[in-house]
């Protein structure tokens, strides 16, 4: 029985080997884990801004493709500007059209991709950009660089440790080309006032009556100081010129020296008021001296009376003078175009545009750095394609083309999962698969093809994850990199075509635009998820807000079909606690609706009262209208937090409009037809609260103004939207 037992010494050399064999494989991984290093990419903020911009203009002009990726302050100003089932694609895009008007863009990120022939593996270039609307010109209309913070995205972006400080004290500025345009134009009219201003005209300071003893003492004084300079200046010399005596007394705070080959006196010294009595001197009592001020390459003013001997050399020097103002305001203007620099890159090299779920990202794009977006998506697009004719949405390659459709196996197609689930080499480090896209990173001239993951949300790293996402999707589908050729565009591959410039501009609705034409695209029900929602028929919907805080959706749905039978009404939606929608199963029953409505509010006598819809009418604050009201008022770029506070606030505006050009209109019988028309569009969006609704604008009340709680909605919206 013994024999068959292990002995102590054999116990004790299996154990030992057992646990040498454990330290080797823990000293492996440590090892492996030690050869990885954190996410390599390219920190950018304005203090490195101009080398990195050098440098990133090189690796774009050589990638084959360019990923990005932004982050904002904020999605939603109100939870009804959120994207839902029953908003119509014109709609759809005021929503983003007043989510990219109203938020900032804090960091952008770029990430070149370009294949390595020798190594058969792609290059990626990721840069991180802090951005920051800052103003750095006066002569920008400050309300463009008002934005809001939206409470959630905040608290969102913390806890993925987003560098605030360095977003705020160093995010990179920026001008639009519209902006860029203004700035010029002012430049440009300024300029033209001050070529028609000569040394006699002078417009810097203007007659002045003085009044203080001591204004009309300096006054006196340096015009006495002065003569006896100019004088000095004129006094022969037998050849030689040399500044002494008075020219150089400290108590006049005087400094003679040479501008632009002529004598002068520096003003140093001086405070501005005495600046402003020094030119009324010279103006008025010299021919022959010019006040000018000039700033150095460092900013630094200087202030300088210079001597002139002829009005053709004052002429020439004030010429000269605003030549050089013209030449520094300019160098201004370039500097303040800070970050869009990196987009006209993108703009110019007209390279493949890789984004994800991309349609705000595209949207913040053209509003910040292009300007402002459009009225409508179709101008938007016809306006965009001109800036980036080729655009490709990974989201919307995964959803849609058959062989990814089929990797993915009705797998989330977010980012992260995405990446996950397609590059799992990359995310997590494995060994790469003989069908695996190999990618390496290179920063700073320094190659690695080995790290630990990112920061998700970093947009450096989420465009990063969405080049490397697209690159593995084109290998998918037949794109083969190592028959790929530099002078081969992908925009124009085959395989790719038909995914090119499709995005997504809902992805609840699954509402698909084409950015070469603005038209929207459907897509068959095999090729995407079934639809939340059944079809729905925007002349069938009316919008009801206002009604009693204690009836819901299901209850509203009662009212009415009691009023105008069970199969009267398809679908009800909850817009938010203030408002729904309702779609009827025939159009002609949003007219027979709005028509009862308005009669029960008339009415007071006994039988209407019993009519199923008084509940839903109680306490006559009651509004509704047909989808286009809706429009209307998602266009407005006003926000409140409720949707029922909003359209008072609209139908006020709107209101205020009408009166005002009613005033200036003419009498002839077709204005009075439009007004006629105006007045009952509006009266049924402003009947006021508390009383019964008016057929006409006579009698009524008109509800309260906009408060001034509107900013602390905005900046208290704690609601978060995460794209993915």
């Amino acid at each position: 029985m013994n024999s068959h037992r292990p002995t102590t010494a054999v116990l004790s050399r299996a154990l030992s080997r057992a646990f040498s064999a454990a330290a080797d494989a823990a000293a492996s991984a440590s090892a492996s884990l030690a050869l990885a290093s954190a996410f390599p990419q390219k920190q950018v903020t304005r203090s490195n801004f101009v080398p990195a911009l050098a440098e990133l203009h090189r690796h774009v002009r050589a990638a084959d493709f360019v990923a990005v990726d932004l982050e904002m302050s904020g999605v939603t100003s109100a939870p009804w500007r959120e994207s839902c089932g029953f908003d119509r694609s014109d709609v759809l895009y005021l929503k983003v059209k007043h989510s990219a008007e109203k938020f900032a863009v804090i960091q952008f990120g770029v990430c070149p991709f370009r294949w390595d022939s020798f190594k058969q593996s792609f290059v990626a270039y990721p840069h991180n950009f802090y951005v920051f609307p800052r103003q750095e010109l006066p002569t920008i209309d400050s309300s463009s660089y008002e934005f809001i913070w939206q409470t959630g995205s905040i608290d969102f972006l913390a806890r993925y440790q987003f560098d605030f400080n360095a977003c705020i004290r160093e995010g990179i500025s920026y001008l639009s080309r519209r902006q860029e345009g203004e700035a010029l134009k002012r430049l440009n009219s300024a300029h033209e006032d001050e070529s028609s201003a000569t040394c006699y005209n002078s417009k810097e300071v203007r007659d002045v009556p003085l009044v203080a003893m001591a204004d009309i003492l300096f006054t006196e004084r340096m015009k006495n100081r002065f003569i006896e300079w100019r004088n000095w200046l004129l006094q022969p010399r037998n050849g030689e010129f040399q500044f002494q005596g008075c020219s150089n007394d400290s108590k006049q705070k005087f400094q003679t020296l040479f501008f632009r080959m002529r004598p002068a006196v520096n003003l140093s010294g001086c405070t501005s008021h005495q600046l402003r009595l020094i030119q009324l001197v010279i103006r008025k009592s010299f021919k022959d001296l010019t006040y000018v001020h000039v700033k150095g390459d460092d900013g630094v003013s200087q202030y300088l009376v210079v001597y002139t001997d002829s009005n053709d050399d004052c002429d020439l020097l004030m010429k000269e003078v605003k030549n050089e103002h013209r030449k520094q305001a300019e160098k201004k203007i370039q500097a303040a175009i800070g970050f869009r620099h990196v987009v006209d890159l993108l703009s110019s090299e007209q390279k493949l545009i890789v984004g994800h779920n991309s349609f705000l990202d595209i949207a913040h794009v053209y509003n910040k750095f292009i300007g402002p977006l459009p009225l409508t998506a179709e101008e938007f697009v016809s306006s965009l394609s001109k800036y980036f004719p080729h655009i490709i949405d990974t989201k919307m390659l995964l959803n849609t083309h058959p062989v990814l459709q089929q990797r993915m196996k009705k797998s989330k197609t977010s980012l992260s999962s995405a990446f996950t689930l397609l590059c799992p080499h990359i995310s997590l480090s494995f060994a790469a698969l003989e069908s695996n896209v190999k990618v390496e990173v290179e920063v700073d001239d320094l190659r690695s093809s080995n790290w630990n993951s990112g920061a998700k949300h970093d947009a450096g790293y989420d465009a990063f994850m969405t080049g490397c996402i697209f690159a593995q999707a084109c290998s998918y589908i037949g794109i083969d990199f190592k028959l790929h050729l530099p002078s081969e565009s992908l925009a124009l591959n085959e395989k790719l075509k038909e995914h090119i410039n499709l995005l997504y501009l809902s992805w609840t609705n699954a509402d698909i635009i084409d950015l070469t034409n603005g038209n929207k695209v459907t897509e068959s029900v095999e090729s995407y998820r079934k639809k939340r929602y059944s079809k729905i028929v925007f002349d069938n919907v009316v919008l009801i807000w206002g009604f009693p805080s204690d009836l819901k959706a299901r209850h509203i749905r009662e009212c009415i079909s009691k009023a105008f039978g069970p199969t009267s009404v398809t679908s009800v939606y909850q817009l938010d606690a203030t408002a729904v929608f309702v779609q009827f199963a025939k159009p002609e029953l949003v007219s027979d609706f709005l028509n009862l409505k308005e009669a029960l509010e008339k009415s007071n006598d006994p039988i209407s009262i019993l009519n199923p819809l008084t509940e839903l009418l109680k306490g006559g604050n009651t509004r509704a209208a047909t989808y286009e009201t809706y429009k209307e008022i998602c266009s407005a770029p006003i926000s409140k937090v409720l949707f029922g506070d909003q359209a008072e606030v609209f139908g006020t505006k709107r209101r205020t409009k009408l009166v005002e050009s009613s005033k200036t209109a003419t009498n002839t019988q077709e204005d009075e037809n439009a007004g006629t028309e105006n007045s009952v569009f509006v009266d049924l969006l402003t009947a006021p609260r508390g009383r019964k609704a008016a057929s006409n604008s006579g009698g009524k009340t008109e509800p309260g103004l906009m408060d001034n709680s509107e900013t602390i909605h905005f900046m208290a919206t704690s609601r978060v939207i995460i794209r993915s």
